[in-house]
This record gives structure tokens, C-alpha cells and sequence, in this order.
């Protein structure tokens, strides 16, 4: 199918200076490489989505010339693919239901492996790996198996020890809701998605979304992680961190600034977000691998 990208934010609150960068990068390499770009609104976690920040996002990205190739996919809609990919799982016994609640995960965790680090998610201690002893499950989690090798395009060579760094990880919650990892890749594949552009932040979750892939015999895309914006505390700029939608006042400022995060050269070129972006992507071609 050719390269085909995408840019999938999550509507938590509209678009802000670091998913700029995101979304910016994820174009670029796109259009360098003469593919199509598509848009997907990863609501799947409905309560923290406010009404209508989809529809704001979506606009943000098309005054600042960041058109779609397709129309976009809202992941709120696709619950029974997502449903379908996790019945496969259970099938092969390479997911299970665990009915621990996340304090019991915390005393097994104490238990069998330490003290709780003061920061990040627990590694999960295998309480229900081989049954939940005749309680309910509340979620389901994926069984993880040894260490996934991979490559990014920018961060090089890298390796994730799944059993020992991470532990058997959740698929569906304990609440109902569709975790983002077996989402994320059902929607890659099915959208034909060749190249993963994202932050920084999240290559830590690319050996998990490999492991599914691999367990799901679906293709791996190419990874590029791209540096983080930071808050003046030196903190990845987020919406949690109470980070400022972007001012779309002057669309065409809003893009150089973003281009100089990516270390992309192109002051004096162009004052229209049109002459930005075409500046921006032959810029890219030469920087970027």
C-alpha cells in the first residue's frame, strides 16, 4: 500500500505546543516520502475526553494546513474490533482475565519482588497468570514472553525484557474500557499504517505493541520517536501539566516554531503555512532518516 502515516491524539483537551510537534513530524515524514497521512482520534478512554475536543482538534490541525487524506477514525466507534482481537487472545491462551484489584496488586507485588518504586507503573507480580481461583475476572492482560528487539528510526537499536520490565499488561480494564495498546495496534493494521511517528514518550510502549503484532500476526510498521517538548520545570508539556492551547492567531508562526523543535531549518522561508510546510518538508528529507 505504499507509506501510509498517522497522527492519533487523544481529545483530552485540544491540541498544545508539544502535540503540534507530533503532529507536525508525523505530516512531514509523510509527505518526504510521498505517502498519505491520515488523522485518528484515539477516544477510547470516553470519561477523560471532553465533548466536541475531537472536533476542535481536527480543526486546529486544518487551520494550520494539516489536512487529512482520509477521513478521520474515532476509536470510540470501533469497540467490536477491538473486542474481536481480544476473543483471538483468549483462544490461544495469550490473554487471561485477572481479578485483582490494583491494591492487591500492589501487596503481591511487595510480596514477591520489593517496594513499590516511588515512580512509573508496577511491573505486574503474575497474580492471576494461572487463574484467578474461582473469582470474576475484571480485566484481561496480555502473557508476556521474554525480551522484544527493535529498531528506531531516530533512538537507534532497542530492547525491552517484557517479563522483567513490564509483566503480563492489560488489554480490556477493569471499568470496561479497551486499553490503549491493543487499540492502538488493531487500528494501525487495519489502517494499513507502514510508519509510526509519535513522541518520545511513548517508544516505551512500542515492545508491547510488537508483542501483540507478533501474537495477532499482524505486520510491524517502522518507529520514529521524536524528541519531547518540555514544560519551564523540565517535565514532557502535556495536558496534565496544565499545558496552553496553541494560539492559532498566526497559523504560520505556530509551524516554524514547531519545525525548529525538530531541528529543521527554515527561518525567512515563507511567511503562509502553505510556503512553511513545503519549506518544512524538503528540510525534513535531508535531516531525517
Amino acid at each position: 500500500m505504499g507509506y501510509r502515516g498517522r497522527f492519533a491524539p487523544s481529545p483530552t483537551g485540544p491540541l498544545h505546543e508539544g502535540s503540534l510537534v507530533a503532529a507536525l513530524a508525523s505530516w512531514l515524514d509523510a509527505r518526504a516520502h510521498g505517502g498519505r497521512w491520515l488523522v485518528r482520534i484515539e477516544d477510547v478512554d470516553g470519561p477523560r475526553c471532553p465533548p466536541g475536543t475531537g472536533e476542535l482538534i481536527l480543526s486546529q490541525l486544518a487551520a494550520l494546513g494539516l489536512q487529512a487524506d482520509e477521513p478521520p477514525v474515532w476509536q470510540s466507534q470501533r469497540a467490536a474490533r477491538y473486542q474481536a482481537a481480544l476473543d483471538r487472545l483468549i483462544a490461544a491462551d495469550i490473554a487471561y482475565g485477572c481479578a485483582c484489584t490494583r491494591a492487591e496488586i500492589a501487596a503481591a507485588y511487595e510480596r514477591t519482588i520489593g517496594p513499590r518504586p516511588k515512580h512509573g507503573e508496577l511491573v505486574y507480580p503474575g497474580t492471576c497468570r494461572h487463574g484467578t481461583q474461582g473469582r470474576a475476572p475484571r480485566a484481561w492482560r496480555f502473557r508476556v514472553a521474554g525480551r522484544i528487539d527493535w529498531q528506531d528510526r531516530r533512538l537507534g537499536p532497542q530492547s525491552q525484557d517484557l517479563e522483567r520490565e513490564v509483566g503480563d499488561f492489560v488489554l480490556k480494564r477493569a471499568d470496561g474500557l479497551w486499553a490503549y495498546q491493543l487499540a492502538v495496534v488493531v487500528d494501525d493494521a487495519e489502517q494499513g499504517i507502514s510508519d509510526v511517528v509519535r513522541g518520545e514518550d511513548l517508544a516505551d510502549n512500542t515492545p508491547r505493541q510488537i508483542a501483540l503484532q507478533r501474537a495477532l500476526d499482524l505486520p510491524t510498521p517502522r518507529y520514529l520517536h521524536t524528541p519531547l517538548v518540555l514544560a519551564a520545570d523540565g517535565h514532557k508539556l502535556s495536558k496534565q501539566n496544565g499545558a496552553a492551547a496553541i494560539d492559532l492567531s498566526q497559523p504560520a508562526d505556530r509551524l516554524r516554531d514547531a519545525a525548529r523543535r525538530l531541528g529543521l531549518r527554515i527561518d525567512g522561508l515563507g511567511s503562509t503555512p502553505t510556503d512553511l510546510l513545503a519549506a518544512a518538508v524538503q528540510a525534513w528529507r535531508s535531516a531525517c532518516p
